[in-house]
């Protein structure tokens, strides 16, 4: 066999290799959920509320989800918990969206991801969280269909301090946490807002 050939067979068998290679990594290999640093994280009063209907407190963030394989990810449900010293909770009522809300129907995550706001309530039966001055920690879970149970995606420490403890006795007023990527901490600050009308698909994403 000629030289020639040998190398044509060596570049063949080569690519054939890259291709095998190449299909692994973006049609078969299962990959990943991961998720990016939240750019901005949110304690306080749930907006969507009647005017008789008492504040009920929310975890709202915002970050990227995105899979690390091309087949995508599909999330089946997501919740976070909230805990200062020994004091835990979950909220487990999963919104998300940006221009409209859609209540945990899951979502699929593709590579290039998925950006969008997401809201965590409490649920009806849930004790009622007081923000109190201390250390916060925030842990993000999420379900995919083949998983067996919720895997954490983030774990997120933040602080209140008395002067802003004091500010959230408030009926609606939130404190939010805004990531400064330069200092690669969070900054804090308290908003007071009334309730605006609840709109009629907030109402169907809630109900």
């Amino acid at each position: 066999m000629a030289m020639t050939e040998w190398v044509a067979i060596g570049i063949s068998g080569f690519a054939l290799v890259v291709s095998s290679v190449t299909a692994w990594l973006t049609l078969l290999q299962t990959g990943d959920l991961r998720m990016t640093q939240p750019t901005v994280v949110f304690f306080g009063p749930d907006g969507g509320r009647r005017d008789d209907e008492k504040p009920r407190l929310k975890v709202f963030l915002r970050t990227l989800l995105y899979s690390t394989s091309r087949r995508g990810q599909t999330i089946e449900s997501m919740h976070v918990n909230l805990q200062r010293a020994e004091s835990r909770q979950n909220f487990s009522i999963w919104v998300y969206g940006d221009d409209r809300l859609a209540r945990r129907s899951g979502l699929h995550v593709g590579a290039d991801g998925v950006a969008c706001n997401h809201h965590f309530l409490l649920p009806e039966d849930g004790a009622d969280f007081r923000l109190l001055p201390g250390q916060y920690t925030v842990r993000v879970f999420a379900k995919r269909v083949a998983d067996r149970g919720p895997r954490q995606l983030a774990l997120v420490a933040l602080s209140i301090s008395e002067s802003q403890a004091k500010e959230l006795e408030q009926d609606d007023a939130g404190i939010y946490f805004d990531w400064g990527p330069d200092q690669e901490a969070y900054h804090a600050h308290v908003e007071i807002r009334k309730p605006g009308p609840i709109p009629p698909w907030l109402l169907e994403a809630t109900a």
